[in-house]
Parts: structure tokens; sequence; C-alpha cells
């Protein structure tokens, strides 16, 4: 960043994104965590493994490709383009 203009190069825009590779082992980490939990909240309320085991494979599936797609939308986004407009106001 420029600090007299307070600008970012686009150099360090490009250095700072993340790979899609990143992207998906970070979607796949949360996702067992994520998953785990739900899992165990359904085993609770229905006392049914099957059914929580049926809610989980959903769930890590649907959502990972819910949150992959939320990070590659966020990368679409040049770094600094939120600070230049929360400044103006």
């Amino acid at each position: 960043m420029n600090e007299s203009t307070g600008e970012i190069s686009e150099e360090n825009i490009e250095k700072d994104k993340e790979s899609r590779l990143r992207s998906i082992l970070k979607a796949f980490t949360w996702r067992i965590i994520a998953t785990a939990t739900t899992m165990t909240v359904t085993y609770f309320v229905t006392g049914d493994m099957t059914a929580a085991s049926v809610v989980g494979v959903f769930d890590f599936f649907l959502k990972m490709l819910l949150y992959y797609l939320h990070e590659r939308g966020w990368q679409m986004v040049p770094r600094g383009s939120i600070r230049r407009v929360t400044q103006k106001i």
C-alpha cells in the first residue's frame, strides 16, 4: 500500500489473493468441523444416527460448495475497495 495515497498496488493485490486450491482446502477442513457439529445436534434432536448421517452428508457437500463460491466471489472484490468505499461515507 502506498502510505501517502492509501492505494494498493496491483502486485500486492495479486500476491494476497488465495489460490483456488487453498479455498477448496479451507472449505473442506471447515466442513469437517461444521458437519460433525450438525450431525451431533441432529442426533441429539432425533436420537437417530441414520438421520444424523444423512443430514451430515447433504450438509457437507452443499455447504462446501456454497463456501467455495462465497470465497471465490470475495476474490473478485479488489483488495482495499471496501476500505475506500467506507472511507467516503
